[in-house]
């Protein structure tokens, strides 16, 4: 049986570029060459770049997904999608390879657009009695009524960039001056803001994957943050201690479970997912989806597959099968 070609698409043109291109590797590094055909796919505003074993590098054609090769045209039979933000996370990837009736590990363009909204997820997830924290939503432009926040979300508070990961743009805010220069540092991310209420409890992050139709849950991460909170510095300088799986009580365990499968299903999540939550007495309550996870060595999914005794190669195969399996609609 000759191999299957697979593309592992990194990159993308978002802050999180950098980490993106550190997942992306590490899927590539531990793919078996005996069993695929793997190429790096290297995704720049204006290029879309095919890298093989060899270092040789090949533009590839965006309208067929397709790159020349000795002169002949190479066609994937699966894309692994490793980009955080856009346009792998945002759905526009997925849109591509929907078109050309490709198959790849993440979910599909429109769950994609509304996972990647952190807004419109949440207020989705409100519908299936998932709870989350108190929120107000501000867009540049907007008339400034810092009153009217401290009102609605109390003090203190997150200030979020709305469609952004890796903790990008986010600022704790304890006092109400410093509001207004929150508010102006995240809009440097995205110009749609979510801030929420401060919730006081065990922060946890939790991946889940689908196998032969049955979501599987990873070991929980029990996340302990020796900044303020869990930002940037935090998850990749080691800023933070992370303890898997978490020292949680079997109740909240099944809580947290029930939750993240009631997520993957309901929002038709599709290959590795994370969910953060924050326990808040007991109830879990629900911060954000990530459909594109890091997967580098300071990352928490491969924390959890370790934890659970799985092996990325063996993972990272398990992903591919089963996006081959689904109907190309």
């Amino acid at each position: 049986m000759s191999k299957k070609v697979v593309g592992i698409a990194m990159g993308g043109y978002s802050s999180e570029r950098e980490i993106s291109l550190e997942s992306g590797n590490t899927v590539y590094r531990v793919m078996s060459p005996s069993h695929w055909d793997c190429f790096k796919i290297v995704v720049d505003r204006n290029q879309w770049t095919v890298i093989d074993s060899q270092k040789n590098h090949y533009p590839l054609d965006p309208k067929n997904f397709t790159f020349k090769r000795n002169n002949k045209a190479v066609h994937f039979d699966v894309v692994f999608n490793a980009i955080h933000g856009t346009p792998g996370e945002d759905g526009q990837l997925a849109e591509i390879l929907e078109q050309l009736r490709i198959p790849h590990t993440s979910c599909g363009q429109k769950t994609a657009a509304l996972t990647f909204n952190k807004r419109d997820c949440l207020e989705k997830v409100k519908e299936w009695e998932i709870p989350v924290a108190k929120s107000f939503i501000f867009d540049q432009g907007d008339p400034l009524d810092i009153k009217a926040i401290v009102h609605k979300v109390g003090l203190p508070c997150f200030v979020k960039p709305n469609r952004s990961g890796s903790s990008y743009g986010i600022v704790k805010v304890y006092e109400q001056k410093d509001l207004e220069e929150a508010i102006a540092t995240a809009l440097k991310e995205d110009h749609q803001l979510i801030i929420e209420a401060a919730l006081v409890g065990t922060e946890i992050s939790v991946g889940a994957y689908v196998i032969n139709g049955e979501v599987m849950v990873l070991p929980i991460t029990e996340i302990i943050s020796e900044n303020d909170f869990f930002d940037y510095d935090a998850k990749y300088n080691g800023k933070s201690q992370e303890i898997t799986p978490a020292r949680l009580d079997v109740t909240t365990v099944e809580k947290v479970h029930k939750n993240v499968k009631k997520l993957y299903q309901k929002l038709g999540l599709r290959g590795v997912c994370r969910s953060e939550f924050i326990i808040v007495e007991g109830i879990p309550h629900l911060l954000e989806v990530n459909t594109i996870p890091g997967l580098t060595a300071a990352s928490l999914i491969p924390q959890q597959l370790s934890a659970a005794g799985i092996e990325l190669a063996t993972f990272f195969e398990s992903l591919l099968t089963e996006a081959m399996k689904k109907p190309l609609i």
